[in-house]
């Protein structure tokens, strides 16, 4: 697999390209996508005398992390202001449709766009994604207005948010593109949809609970644990929202029993299960639940 150093040097430099990109958006994008594909990288091997894409395809690798850097990005975009309101418009017309940016200062949005349609394995892939950066630029919109408007939602309408500005979605779809994953098949299976709303509902549950306390000294008030305090300030919240985690682990473990998924849907569904202990907990900035994290909040 590619080396860290050259791997993030590469997207450091896409992401000069973009306005408010910082360091941090592709260090952590670096070290969680190599999270995931050290997890699946077995059975990608499998996969690799079906669809010709080598798991240590140096293009392939940081593509995948610029899309993850870019995600991380407009996170931020939202919930921090790194571009003004009608900049961010702009950028999210293109990345959700696939075409350049029509003001300047974002020319790696089209650069990205631009490199996964032209290594789409299948292209029903590539036309997916643009559907899922749409889901999920809305979900990041809809949360931040939330937040700081005067009407709070219920934690169903919260979570129902929240399962597409997890973003997994997003993630699981461009490896599909980049390593011929089938995801667009899969997709039509019911079972299939169940699991990526699973997946994606734990995710949510997880990065809320590991950065709820620095999310409330943020001011942050888009979390789940957050909005249950302040719609219920009796309730034993952390216990809550750790039963809801729970349930939807074992709703998500019986799917997959009953189910089989291709190779490396099992091994991937297992790794963004278990991301809260082996990725959020062991990083140095962005996710840190300590002082020493330098205050960042927990984003989506």
């Amino acid at each position: 697999m590619i080396q860290t150093e050259r791997a993030l040097q590469q997207v450091l430099e896409w992401g000069r390209s973009l306005t408010g990109f910082a360091d941090e958006h592709a260090v952590e994008a670096v070290r969680g996508g190599q999270y995931i594909l050290q997890r699946i990288h077995p059975s990608l091997r499998d996969t690799c005398a079906r669809t010709g894409r080598d798991p240590q395809a140096e293009t392939l690798i940081v593509a995948f992390y610029r899309e993850l850097a870019l995600l991380f990005w407009l996170d931020d975009c939202n919930d921090l202001g790194l571009i003004a309101p009608e900049e961010l418009a702009a950028v999210e017309q293109a990345l959700g449709q696939g075409v350049p940016c029509a003001l300047p200062g974002f020319e790696g949005c089209a650069v990205l766009r631009a490199s996964l349609a032209a290594l789409a394995y299948d292209r029903r892939d590539y036309a997916r994604l643009l559907d899922d950066t749409r889901c999920y630029c809305a979900a990041l919109r809809a949360g931040h207005a939330q937040a700081v408007g005067a009407e709070r939602w219920s934690y169903a309408e919260y979570l129902h948010n929240g399962i597409d500005s997890i973003a997994y979605t997003n993630v699981f779809c461009c490896l599909s593109l980049l390593w011929g994953l089938d995801m667009a098949t899969l997709r039509a299976r019911p079972a299939f949809r169940q699991v990526l709303r699973l997946i994606s509902a734990i995710g949510r549950l997880q990065n809320d609970l590991h950065g709820r306390d620095k999310d409330r000294s943020a001011g942050e008030a888009d979390n789940a644990a957050i909005l249950l305090r302040q719609r219920y300030p009796a309730m034993p919240v952390v216990e809550f929202l750790n039963d809801e985690l729970a349930g939807h682990t074992r709703m998500l473990h019986r799917v997959m029993a009953e189910e089989r998924f291709p190779a490396p849907w099992g091994a991937l569904i297992e790794a963004m299960a278990a991301i809260r202990a082996q990725y959020y907990q062991t990083s140095t900035s962005r996710y840190r639940s300590d002082a020493a994290g330098g205050g960042q909040r927990a984003p989506a």
